[in-house]
């Protein structure tokens, strides 16, 4: 059936877009502290996502859980846990990539410990969620907080729409206006999270959103196929090694890092990055035959 044709959808989507402006305006009321002294703590990040969820979506007061395992804001629904948000104060985040990746290898290890499928951060104007898939993250909503119009695609995250896979993520992609931006935070949150309590990987240095397969957010041992680099770019020197790891070994010999499962999703995953840098077949003709194989692996793979 048609995402369309759903009466959950059609009566979200219209909330939605009815109660933007109340929201827009409540927002910036709580932003003031921000506006006055130069900074905001995250709680007042933390109580516009609440906001969001209650007064825009459709989730009640009581489905929000504040400080569960670590977490700042856990979601659930009679009694089962459906989203886990990673809150910093407002700035922190503001489309910085290393920021960003810093508060979602949080929100993974948390998410990890009480077994919930949905990730999301927020600093109060962005706000990215993402399903905890084969070993990886798939996008599943992007949207900015201080947009003028209702970004509809929040459906993704209410009462009906959290639980429901997305076939089309073409609009749920992290969209940064600016890496690493010098302005992520007046109090330098963004930085001070990035650096000192993220977890990294022993030999590569680097978090766990930078590989490719996460058996265990909160171990690095089970963190495989580096691709990506600190600030979240595609790292071009590693990509195609990932690729080749698998390959070498996919429909054939046992793959010792990667359970096979998890293998058409990880590989999905490496074709997007190849796409970022123009490198798969249907961008670039003369691409090198790494790129052409994995486009020929990934037709075989079921839809």
């Amino acid at each position: 059936m048609p995402l369309e044709d759903l009466a959950t959808y059609r009566h979200c989507v219209e909330r939605i877009a009815t109660r933007w402006a109340e929201f827009s305006s409540k927002r910036r009321e709580r932003l003031a502290q921000q506006e006055r002294h130069g900074t905001a703590a995250e709680k007042v990040a933390e109580d516009i996502v609440a906001d969001l969820f209650t007064d825009v979506l459709d989730w009640t007061v009581a489905d929000l859980n504040h400080q569960v395992g670590y977490a700042d804001l856990l979601l659930t629904r009679l009694g089962v846990k459906y989203l886990l948000l990673e809150a910093k104060r407002p700035g922190a985040l503001t489309w910085s990539s290393t920021a960003v990746n810093a508060a979602l290898d949080q929100a993974c290890r948390y998410a990890a410990e009480q077994h919930v499928r949905v990730v999301a951060v927020s600093d109060g104007t962005m706000l990215y969620a993402a399903d905890v898939a084969q070993g990886g993250l798939e996008d599943r909503v992007c949207a900015r907080l201080d947009a003028a119009d209702a970004p509809c695609t929040l459906w993704w995250l209410s009462v009906h729409g959290i639980y429901r896979d997305r076939d089309d993520r073409s609009d749920a992609s992290l969209s940064l206006l600016a890496r690493d931006s010098a302005n992520v935070s007046a109090a330098g949150e963004g930085d001070a999270s990035a650096r000192g309590g993220q977890l990294l990987h022993h030999k590569y240095h680097l978090p766990a959103s930078c590989f490719e397969y996460v058996g265990d957010a909160s171990d690095p041992a089970t963190w495989h196929l580096p691709f990506r680099c600190g600030d979240g770019a595609v790292d071009r020197a590693r990509l195609p090694k990932a690729i080749q790891a698998i390959l070498t070994n996919y429909r054939g010999a046992k793959v010792s890092s990667v359970p096979e499962a998890a293998i058409p999703g990880v590989l999905r995953r490496l074709a997007d990055a190849a796409a970022e840098l123009g490198r798969m077949p249907s961008q670039s003709p003369d691409t090198s035959a790494v790129y052409r194989k994995l486009a020929e692996t990934l037709e075989q793979l079921p839809e």
